[in-house]
């Protein structure tokens, strides 16, 4: 494997004005690191401790004139400064890894780097931060989502995060992640899928135009299929009424006025429990039937969601960061 380049500075000096000493500066470090105008100091055992990549590059024969800075041989990382910088704190501070909660940019940070340099401990639990808050399974979405509201459980909330979370999974092969970011990127209207979303640092959050087309092709069908007969909201068409035990007609005429009510509403509801209320006024025969049908229809769409946006089965969707 070969060495990332080293620029070539005064022997034993800081580096020319330009270079930024980063805080992340150990002064008994072996090492530093540069990431374009930034330096880090820090310690090759450290480094060849938890990463295959620097462990074989440390023994790599250095040339006589390699430039230094106070002694340490340069290693320059074509990498962004904030990346590497969030690498390197969680590396000397194992725990921040281990928090309830961490912001997207570090848990990116973490498995673009860990997954390129080989950080395998890092990788590995950055990944399983976008695993367990992305659901795989009907039980796991309503745990999560529960009554609407997005309960993350190992990632700090921020505008734009659906988009976020989905180009981050898409481009690291976590792709059992992909079918619940798209659905909730789905979920927002056409309006902000195609417009995208401002993050709290002033940004715009937007999807690429792969994940895109995905996602609006997805809504469409999802759309459609939601009230498609033994779907989620196929009791909306009718049911077999041998069930029930109300006034004859009243239990069809209200299901034909709710029928309208979510029809007239252009939203994505695929997975979307009853509320409270919705079935007050069908009678108890009705209730339980409907119940039953809506939730057969939406384990029949939680199996079928990855097809909708063109993707493998559940089953398939290995990840392989």
């Amino acid at each position: 494997m070969s060495s990332p380049t080293a620029k070539r500075q005064r022997t034993e000096e800081p580096g020319p004005p330009f270079f930024t000493r980063s805080d992340i500066w150990y002064t008994d470090g072996s090492v530093v690191l540069q990431a374009h105008t930034t330096q880090f100091r820090v310690h090759w055992g450290i480094l060849s401790q938890h990463s295959s990549f620097f462990r074989e590059i440390q023994g790599l024969p250095q040339p006589n004139d390699q430039p230094t800075v106070d002694g340490c041989p340069i290693v320059e990382l074509p990498d962004d400064v904030v990346d590497v910088e969030h690498l390197l704190r969680a590396l000397y501070n194992p725990k921040i890894a281990y928090q309830p909660l961490l912001p997207l940019p570090m848990i990116a940070a973490l498995i673009r780097l860990g997954r390129k340099y080989d950080f395998r401990d890092l990788l590995d639990s950055a990944v399983d931060r976008v695993v367990q808050d992305s659901p795989k399974t009907l039980a796991e979405y309503d745990a999560l989502v529960g009554d609407g509201a997005w309960s993350l459980k190992h990632i700090v909330a921020h505008s734009g995060l659906r988009f976020d979370l989905a180009v981050l999974a898409e481009e690291n092969n976590i792709l059992s992640a992909l079918p619940f970011a798209y659905y909730r990127a789905t979920s927002l209207g056409l309006d902000r899928l195609l417009g995208g979303i401002t993050r709290p640092d002033g940004t715009l959050a937007s999807l690429p135009p792969v994940h895109l087309h995905r996602c609006i092709q997805g809504r469409e069908k999802l759309l459609h299929a939601q009230y498609r007969n033994e779907n989620t909201y196929g009791w909306l068409r009718g049911w077999d009424g041998t069930a029930c035990v109300g006034p004859a007609g009243q239990c069809a005429r209200i299901r034909e006025i709710l029928s309208h009510k979510y029809l007239d509403t252009v939203t994505v509801r695929a997975f979307q429990k009853l509320k409270d209320g919705t079935l007050e006024h069908f009678c108890l025969g009705c209730r339980s039937r409907i119940s039953e049908l809506q939730e057969a229809g939406r384990k029949k769409m939680w199996e079928e969601l990855p097809g909708y946006f063109g993707l493998p089965p559940w089953e398939e969707l290995k990840n392989n960061p």
